[in-house]
């Protein structure tokens, strides 16, 4: 996951939505072509992707390439879709009936709440899944299923790691990275002294929180018991370190628009030297003037609260819309991407984590030290809810978020403020 949604890109969602090749949801499916050869199977799907298109794109327009050699017959329209807008637009588009792409990349918690909307095809028993699901982690296997049925195919997984500007640290008197979060605050203050640069770079995000809550044992929900759990002692703690990192001075006080790419800039031109994020930055980052000597950025675990090192699960499926009509096409297509031959190529050249058990376990994949190193994160990584409404917990907690860094409320307000909203989306918990 990259940056939250915001409920503005609604506006904005009708545009691409239309603009965009796909099934319309309102008439009937083609019926299923004959798979005895699938290389002849025929048609036309469009799939919405949702990595960088600069850094990321690439790598994926060259597996379209690769698949279209398989499969003559078969024409992908690629469309690179923001991420943060992508989960309104698929939604508005679905709804409409008209104008959603065949395959969508969607967020792991997009899942859930599309599957229980009706606007994805069940994929049990279909050629996408091919009969080798036992080859997928638990965790982001788990994030396909919904009421008994599969409903995407993972293609990527993720969690946070701490990136770090070893030079920097370095310069600051620091050869390994901070390993609790008071270390973090230490090393941060220790930076901006002794070389006159911001110690951490904050990330304006929901997700982005979720190392400080998990670190303190907190949670958003409690799914078992029905209960929302997000107004606690523990994340009220949590909150407070987010808070105390800013006041302190250990971090530069974070934009609250374009946040995600403010402190990705300043992390990238030297101007920072620890930020939170993801497998998913690695090929950016490397491409900026302080990651060009790739050995200058180190990945460390997410720094220890209280209780753990709280990273969280994230990572993308391939989810195939309802009203395609080329059902046949988007299976052999989502089959294809989510092969072990395509996430070794993926994991290889962009330091992605696969999804599959086996492909950890290529030469290529296990040549990346990118890879290498998240592969433990990953490992204790917190897993998060996967149920309809988990697409809707980001936004309230982003705008605590936002306005906390404003300076308009506190921690315990903002909780307080997102507890109320969460009981507007769960009326029957407690």
């Amino acid at each position: 996951m990259r940056r939250a949604f915001s409920a503005a890109t609604i506006v904005a969602a009708l545009a691409l939505a239309v603009s965009a090749c796909g099934g319309g949801g309102g008439e009937a499916a083609a019926p299923a072509q004959d798979v005895a050869d699938p290389t002849k199977i025929a048609g036309e799907i469009t799939w919405w992707d949702t990595t960088r298109p600069d850094s990321e794109g690439p790598t994926f327009q060259a597996l379209i390439k690769e698949f279209q050699a398989q499969y003559p017959n078969i024409k992908v329209n690629y469309v690179n879709v923001p991420f943060e807008q992508a989960q309104n637009q698929f939604q508005t588009a679905a709804q409409a009936g008209t104008g959603a792409p065949d395959v969508i990349r969607a967020e792991v918690a997009w899942t859930p709440q599309f599957a229980s909307l009706g606007y994805l095809q069940p994929l049990d028993g279909t050629r996408a899944l091919a009969g080798d699901e036992d080859d997928f982690l638990p965790g982001p296997r788990s994030s396909t299923q919904y009421n008994g049925k599969t409903w995407a195919v993972p293609q990527v997984t993720d969690s946070l790691a701490l990136l770090y500007n070893k030079r920097l640290l370095a310069e600051a008197g620091y050869e390994k990275p901070p390993a609790t979060m008071e270390e973090l605050k230490q090393t941060a203050l220790d930076v901006k002294e002794k070389t006159g640069v911001d110690g951490l770079a904050l990330n304006v995000d929901a997700y982005f929180l979720l190392p400080f809550i998990y670190g303190e044992g907190g949670d958003l929900l409690d799914v078992q018991n029905k209960k929302i759990v997000v107004n606690s002692p523990a994340n009220v703690k949590a909150i407070g370190i987010v808070d105390d990192l800013m006041k302190s001075g250990a971090a530069a006080k974070p934009a609250i628009q374009d946040s995600y790419v403010n402190a990705m800039t300043a992390f990238k031109e030297g101007k920072a030297a620890m930020i939170f994020n993801g497998p998913w930055a690695l090929s950016e980052l490397y491409q900026g003037a302080e990651f060009q000597d790739k050995e200058n950025l180190g990945i460390a675990p997410v720094p220890k609260g209280s209780v753990q090192a709280g990273a969280p699960t994230g990572g993308h499926n391939l989810a195939i819309y309802a009203g395609s009509q080329n059902l046949d096409a988007a299976y052999e297509f989502v089959r294809f991407m989510t092969s072990a031959d395509a996430m070794a190529k993926m994991s290889a050249e962009l330091g992605l984590l696969p999804p599959r058990a086996s492909v950890f376990d290529r030469p290529e994949v296990k040549e990346n030290k990118d890879v290498a190193a998240f592969k433990p994160i990953m490992e204790t990584a917190v897993p998060r809810p996967w149920i309809p409404e988990g697409g809707q917990l980001f936004q309230p907690l982003l705008e605590g978020y936002q306005a906390l860094v404003g300076g308009k409320t506190t921690p315990e307000e903002m909780l307080r403020t997102v507890d109320e909203k969460y009981r507007g989306i769960f009326k029957e918990w407690s």
